[in-house]
């Protein structure tokens, strides 16, 4: 690298198109703490936090691969010792290459604004007390904090700037989870209704219900660790990957084993930032009337049959990405007659109250699943507490329809 970009003011960062670097300048490489060229032919992912993974890959990709720049966008190195440190990066594909040229800038300069301020009130509080003595260095000390005023004032209009911007990300961020999210399923054989309401601007709460075949219905509902953004852009990246699973037929176990697989690449070298994820699926054959489903640690959803009779979907196992090695075990169940189910998370009733649910659905059995979608609603907002106001919450209603005498046994 030439001598006046490597030491630069700024960092300077080279990368192929899969994300390996190919070339990085000495100022930072002392920023991170690293030795000469220890970075080289390492992946950006290296000197990345978990959140600024998915941020690369969520934003960062796509505008290059759609021949776009990147400008000021708002990431989080990490250092060889484990610090964060924030940056601005502008990113640009060179022409008829696959290189893109990346600089750095650290965002540390509205810190030091902020302490220079706050020393130089200290010393104009101080000159006031010291009286005529010390006129003279209560004039500067003023001057000083005018003149650092009117710096925060600037740097307090590109915040509200920044802040603005944000929030419109954020809003467009939560159209497009919202979105994601299956549209209610009337068919002969069966009809569901959903709800979900985030706790915030993003929630990390997911379902998601698909007509596999004529007879064959994929559903699954989970709930990843903690709120905000953080767990909603690994809620949907899991979201992505079990559409894809269950669209194309692969087991319950299967489908378990590949998201806690993609938990583990997403946090297999930063153990602190490591998120777990409770879910339940459902694989129901309205032909055979037949229902097979895993529990990973989530609350346990209620079967309900046409005579009122209640069986609890318990877990079968720990959560997806809790400790190397999971396995996940398929539990079944056969109806005739036909009945009701209640997958939730843990936003909708405090653990402790979870026979207001097994209540609702036996005192509720002659009305339509829309109207218990409302009396469900009604249940959590006359409810609410503290609990609740600080988690998301979402839940499932199945009706199945069957024929005969109703019979079920659990495998």
């Amino acid at each position: 690298m030439e001598n006046l970009l490597n030491h630069a003011p700024c960092g300077f960062l080279t990368l192929s198109e899969d994300g390996t670097i190919l070339a990085i300048n000495q100022t930072l490489l002392t920023v991170l703490e690293y030795d000469t060229d220890v970075l080289i032919g390492k992946n950006i992912n290296h000197i990345l936090t978990v959140p600024a993974r998915i941020f690369y890959q969520l934003y960062f990709i796509p505008l290059i691969k759609a021949d776009k720049p990147v400008e000021e966008m708002y990431i989080s190195l990490q250092t060889a010792n484990g610090e964060d440190i924030p940056v601005l990066i502008n990113a640009i594909q060179r022409k008829n290459s696959l290189v893109i040229d990346c600089v750095l800038v650290q965002m540390h300069k509205r810190n030091e604004y902020e302490n220079e301020l706050l020393i130089a009130k200290k010393k104009a509080e101080t000159a006031l007390s010291e009286k005529r003595q010390a006129n003279k260095e209560l004039e500067v000390a003023l001057h000083k904090l005018e003149m650092k005023q009117k710096e925060l004032i600037e740097l307090n209009k590109e915040n509200q700037k920044f802040k603005l911007e944000t929030q419109m990300e954020l809003h467009l961020a939560k159209n497009i989870q919202e979105t994601s999210l299956t549209k209610p399923i009337f068919t002969e054989g069966l009809q569901i209704e959903a709800f979900y309401q985030a706790s915030s601007e993003l929630s990390g709460d997911m379902y998601g219900f698909y007509h596999i075949n004529p007879n064959q219905y994929g559903i699954i509902i989970l709930d990843v660790m903690g709120h905000g953004i953080s767990s909603a852009l690994i809620t949907m990246s899991l979201q992505s990957l079990f559409q894809r699973l269950i669209l194309n037929g692969f087991r319950a176990d299967i489908i378990f084993k590949e998201l806690d697989n993609h938990l583990y690449r997403l946090f297999q070298e930063n153990d602190e930032t490591w998120h777990y994820c409770t879910a339940i699926y459902l694989f129901i054959d309205t032909d055979q009337r037949t229902i097979e489903y895993i529990n990973a640690g989530h609350p346990p959803g209620l079967w309900q049959n046409s005579t009122g009779e209640q069986l609890e979907l318990t877990s079968t196992s720990p959560p997806i990405g809790s400790f190397p090695g999971l396995t996940f075990k398929r539990r079944s169940l056969t109806y005739n007659k036909g009945g009701r189910i209640l997958l939730y998370t843990d936003g909708v009733v405090d653990p402790y109250d979870s026979h207001l649910l097994t209540s609702l659905l036996e005192n509720n059995q002659g009305i339509t699943l829309t109207e218990l979608k409302q009396k469900l609603v009604q249940l959590m907002k006359d409810e609410e507490n503290g609990y609740h106001n600080n988690d998301d919450q979402c839940f499932i209603l199945i009706d199945l329809k069957g024929v005969e005498e109703q019979n079920f046994c659990v495998k």
